[in-house]
């Protein structure tokens, strides 16, 4: 009985080290939260349509922008607006694979794939954390004001120089007029323009809007209905913007 007895105890013993080994082979190695990017900037997570499973829910990935121009991979963004990303990703996705290829009406041009993307103002609390070997950049979106937050969308090669002209001193946000002779431009500045406008009637998105630089280009662009941050000016869109040719 006492040779039972102690071989039970160590039966019960493994079984708890090899749980314990299991568990923490799981979880996550985190790292204290930093924060990335300026605080008089706007930063930006660009979704690849890839997600993972984190803190018991599904979360987006792709890439940080920051207001620098550096990048950051391997981003996952957590908390609020979570879902709603992968919801709004989803859906330009669909429609980059009904639209993307065809001509459009107005300028004679093919239309080209949009990219969504979610901009934060101010410096982006990230915490590092390691699971089965890879680094993840984790984004605590619920330590961010929501007024700090809006989504966005334009021409997939453009995200870059949209996040750079956002962060150039003097760019401004405008909206087109529907009889804008931008939308008959037969260049990718005016297939965006009127892709945007297309998007608009299939989606819970808006379009029609340009971010204008300093030197006189135009960024064409639509925003998302959710998240719209008040903080944010580039998502609503005070001025008309007028061009003759």
């Amino acid at each position: 009985m006492g040779a039972l007895k102690y071989a039970v105890v160590g039966a019960v013993a493994i079984v708890v080290v090899v749980t314990a080994l299991v568990l923490l082979l799981q979880t996550p190695h985190r790292t204290p939260v930093q924060y990335f990017g300026s605080s008089s900037g706007y930063e930006a997570f660009v979704p690849n349509g890839q997600t993972i499973d984190y803190n018991g829910h599904t979360d987006p990935t792709g890439t940080l922008i920051l207001s620098n121009g550096t990048t950051i991979q391997n981003v996952v963004w957590d908390g609020q607006y979570a879902s709603i990303i992968i919801n709004n990703h989803n859906q330009v996705v669909q429609l980059n694979s009904q639209f993307v290829g065809q001509t459009g009406p107005i300028n004679g041009q093919q239309y080209v794939p949009l990219q969504d993307f979610y901009v934060i103002k101010g410096p982006v609390p990230i915490e590092n954390i390691t699971i089965k070997g890879q680094t993840y950049y984790v984004i605590e979106a619920n330590n961010i004001n929501p007024a700090d937050i809006a989504g966005f969308y334009t021409y997939q090669g453009w995200v870059s120089n949209f996040v750079e002209a956002m962060n150039t001193p003097g760019t401004y946000a405008a909206g087109l007029p529907g009889n804008s002779p931008v939308y008959d431009w037969a260049n990718i500045t005016g297939t965006v323009a009127y892709q945007t406008k297309i998007y608009q009637q299939y989606s819970n998105f808006f379009g029609g809007d340009v971010l204008v630089l300093p030197n006189g280009t135009i960024l064409p662009y639509g925003t998302t209905s959710s998240p719209s941050g008040t903080a944010i000016s580039f998502d609503l869109p005070q001025q008309v913007y007028n061009s003759s040719s």
